[in-house]
Parts: C-alpha cells; structure tokens; sequence
C-alpha cells in the first residue's frame, strides 16, 4: 500500500489491550484513526488514547456497540481499513448464548456489514485467536506443528467445558467473517494470537495479564496449563503488517513460544530472583504437554519475535507500574 499520511483506518474495541497498542503504531505511522467504543465519555476506555502521540491531530473517537446493527456504519464510512478487534469478555456468564456467542458473532457480521455499505474499504484485519486453531481433537504433544491450516472443530468446542464458551465465539466468529467476506467479496486477514503479554497502555486489567499478575502476587499454586506465549506489541505491529503488505492473506498464527506455566515461573524466578514465586501446580495430574506453533507466515509479514522473557519483563514492569502489584 502506499503512503500512510492521510489514510483513514477504523479499529473497533480501541480501548482493549491489543487495539490500544494498533491505535499507537497507527498513529505513529501517520494514519488518521478513527476509534470505536462503547462509551466514549468513559475516561478509563479514552484518556489512554487521547493521550497518544498524534493523537489530538489524527484520533477520531466513535460511540458503537457490537449488538447494535448498524452502529460501526459511521466510523467506517470512508476508511481505507478496518481493524476489527472488539471482542466481548465476560467473567460472570449467565446467558452464553446472549452475552457470548451472539455478541462475537453478531458484532463481526455487524462490522463487516458496515464495510460492504462503505465500498471504499480495501482490506479488514480481524483479531481471532490461537483458540480458533488448535481445538480440533489433535493431540497437541511436543513433537507436532501446529500452523494456519488447522481450524478448531465447533462440535469439540460444544463439548467442552474448559475455556469452552471463549473458544466457541472465537471460533463462530472466525468461521463467520470467513463466509461473509467470501460471499460479499470483502479481502479479510485474520491475526490468531494466543496468550498476549507485554506493557498495558490501558488503565484496567486485561484477561491475560492477569495471569502472570496472579503469579508473581503470591499464588500458592501455578495452572497446570501450557499455552502460545506472544507479545502485544508483535500481535499490534501484525495487524498493521496485514493491512499494508498487498500480499498478505488468510490466517496467521502469532506465537513466540509454547511454553507450561511452570517454565513462565521459572522465567520470572531467573528476572525476580527476590520474588516469592509458587513452586507447586494446582493439581497433581501430569503436565500438560506443549507443543510448537510453525513462525514460517508470521515471519512473512517481516516480524522479529520479541522473546518470551522480555516480554515477561515488560508486563510485570508494566504492572507495577500501574500499581496492580503488591511489591
């Protein structure tokens, strides 16, 4: 694509962790962005973004809801892109169905509704997850290669209980946005991070920070789980890889490395030496194995992996930073 200065580009749930850092990069390339959320008279979902560089100059802030039809029309009337990330996250889940699957699902089609009606969009970025790829009933031992081609299989994903509501919408809405675009010729990518760690530049605590926040704050026990470990800021610069390189298509996976919980806490032991770190899992089943997520796609895009203890570092810095620590 050519020159940035003077493209518009829309990024929708601009308040939330990956987007507030595609915001950023935006901005700092010359682009005018124009930001979508719920409510933009809510300082904790704004004053991080107006605060940016560029910001007062090229930042647009737009009031839209994932459940409103018709409500991304006007953010994306007239934009060269459209970086899809607004995704709902729910602790206490009632109605799966109303406050999970349709908002995930319903919200895309919604957004790329919006871009049909606009004609002038060239290409959407969506933010799916490493969850839409690897729930396929695939063991996942550390000798196989997880890459784009696998997709997560939605009767598994119906079937099962951990994760299993966040997986499925995830998975729904890929699977969504993949058939509308073809039907109404609209060119998608889509960015499949798996755990995104690194500095917040929002000011509330984000699902996977917490994580490693939980850790270092003194929990007795780490998760007996293994998951990709990617930093937010590849996962921003990803997107925006996306969009500009023509020949960017289909799906990327963004994974640094695979490792266990319990090789997350011997990292933040060897950077904390001083920390009181759990030494136990939190059960007494055999840990979960990893496995390896293939770079070859990613790399195309021309990203350089931050590595797994940096971005470790930057979160915790980060954290206390913003005070969520208690040393």
């Amino acid at each position: 694509m050519s020159s940035s200065v003077g493209k518009v580009v829309c990024v929708t749930g601009a308040s939330g962790y990956i987007a507030s850092w595609i915001v950023k990069f935006l901005l700092n390339r010359g682009y005018t962005v124009r930001a979508t959320v719920r409510d933009t008279n809510d300082p904790r979902k704004v004053e991080h973004l107006t605060k940016l560089e560029g910001a007062k100059e090229r930042l647009q802030l737009f009031k839209a809801n994932l459940l409103e039809e018709g409500s991304f029309d006007s953010a994306v009337q007239g934009c060269d892109g459209v970086f899809h990330t607004a995704s709902p996250f729910y602790h206490d889940v009632n109605d799966p169905q109303a406050e999970f699957l349709d908002p995930a699902v319903n919200g895309t089609l919604n957004v790329l509704q919006a871009c049909v009606k606009s004609q002038s969009v060239k290409r959407v970025v969506l933010t799916s997850s490493m969850a839409a790829v690897t729930f396929n009933g695939r063991p996942l031992t550390p000798e196989v290669v997880v890459d784009e081609t696998w997709f997560s299989d939605l009767e598994l994903c119906k079937e099962s209980k951990s994760w299993y509501w966040y997986v499925l919408s995830k998975t729904l809405a890929e699977d969504a946005a993949w058939k509308f675009a073809k039907e109404n010729n609209i060119p998608l990518v889509t960015i499949n991070p798996a755990m995104v760690i690194g500095p917040l530049l929002q000011p509330v605590l984000n699902t996977s920070a917490a994580g490693v926040l939980n850790v270092v704050n003194g929990a007795q026990t780490f998760p007996n789980a293994t998951f990709g470990w990617v930093s937010v800021k590849d996962v921003a610069n990803a997107h925006i890889q996306a969009y500009e390189i023509p020949s960017a298509s289909g799906r990327y996976c963004m994974v640094e490395r695979v490792e266990h919980f319990s090789g997350i806490v011997k990292l933040l032991r060897d950077l904390y030496p001083t920390l009181s770190l759990p030494e136990e899992p939190a059960d007494d089943k055999p840990y979960v194995p990893t496995y390896q997520v293939s770079k070859e796609k990613a790399k195309s895009l021309g990203l350089q992996f931050i590595p797994l203890e940096v971005s470790l570092k930057e979160t915790v810095e980060s954290l206390k930073e913003k005070k969520f620590t208690n040393f």
